[in-house]
């Protein structure tokens, strides 16, 4: 047994116990992290050099991209090093970092798609006031809040989880540090300080996941009485992809923490962090390109 003073570094789980299986893992998340590098740099590149694109809309996902680039180098890398080294250990301060990057950029991420949706919903059911309500400066400010928001709240999570005592050992149970990970890991009833301010993000996530729901329900409503098929489609090509994106980021990091305690397997948590952790960042880039036209016409033009 040993408390968080002795501790110098963390055991990340490990994917395989064969150098086979190893390498494996490192070619798949190699794969996986080239793609999403090749796609968010693409999409990034595309809204920059396009003056057309220079809209709230864009503004908003090359700010995602940003995110989901981010998030993916904050784990995959490490990850991959440990399977190529045959090595499990992270320091105590790099699981520190890592923890805290990687709970910023998804809390940010989270703040931006609940803000793409508020632009949907201008764009389509108060066309007449999105140049007001979404002025250059308005998604400024609403950036800037999204950013803050996400440093803010991970600076609190990742302080508070790192000052617990702790003395059930240094193995986390996933390839790489989170909070509830570290949590389990504590000693002493102050845990319940930051399963306190796990609830209160849950609530705010919750709070998000509301208004997106409500924005997209008057979305949808508006969409139907567009009296032309091509004004419908036209309205919808521009809302499935962030509703598609939403629904994946939602729905296995949701699954991933709510899942009923009886068919939880270390096998399974493994595949479920895969799923919340690597597969968004490098699924958000195609889904955004496979339906968007305009965004199709500006790669097309990059490339030509």
């Amino acid at each position: 047994m040993s408390n968080s003073s002795s501790i110098t570094q963390f055991l990340l789980l490990a994917f395989a116990d064969t150098w086979e299986l190893q390498l494996l893992h490192f070619w798949l998340f190699l794969g996986i992290y080239l793609a999403a590098f090749l796609g968010s740099g693409l999409i990034i590149t595309a809204i920059v050099s396009a003056p057309r694109l220079h809209t709230p809309m864009y503004f908003f996902l090359l700010n995602l991209s940003l995110l989901d680039l981010a998030s993916i180098s904050t784990i995959v890398p490490k990850s991959m090093a440990n399977s190529l080294g045959d090595n499990r250990a992270i320091s105590y301060q790099g699981c520190a970092v890592q923890l805290f990057y990687f709970f910023f950029f998804t809390s940010a991420e989270f703040s931006f798609l609940t803000v793409m949706s508020y632009d949907r919903y201008i764009a389509i059911c108060k066309p007449l006031h999105h140049g007001t309500l979404l002025s250059s400066r308005a998604c400024v400010h609403m950036a800037a809040a999204a950013w803050s928001g996400g440093f803010l709240n991970s600076l609190l999570h990742t302080a508070n989880t790192f000052s617990l005592p702790l003395c059930q050992g240094n193995a986390v149970d996933l390839f790489f540090c989170e909070i509830p990970q570290i949590i389990k890991l504590s000693c002493s009833d102050s845990y319940l300080r930051e399963v306190g301010l796990l609830v209160v993000s849950a609530l705010l996530g919750f709070g998000c996941f509301g208004f997106i729901v409500v924005s997209y329900v008057q979305i949808f409503r508006a969409v139907l009485r567009i009296p032309s098929q091509q004004g419908r489609h036209k309205a919808f090509s521009t809302c499935l992809p962030h509703l598609c994106v939403v629904s994946l980021f939602i729905s296995t990091g949701t699954f991933a923490y709510l899942k009923p305690p009886s068919i939880s397997s270390p096998s399974l948590d493994l595949v479920m962090a895969v799923l919340y952790s690597v597969v968004p960042p490098a699924m958000n880039p195609l889904i955004y390109s496979m339906r968007n036209q305009e965004l199709k016409d500006a790669l097309w033009k990059l490339f030509h």
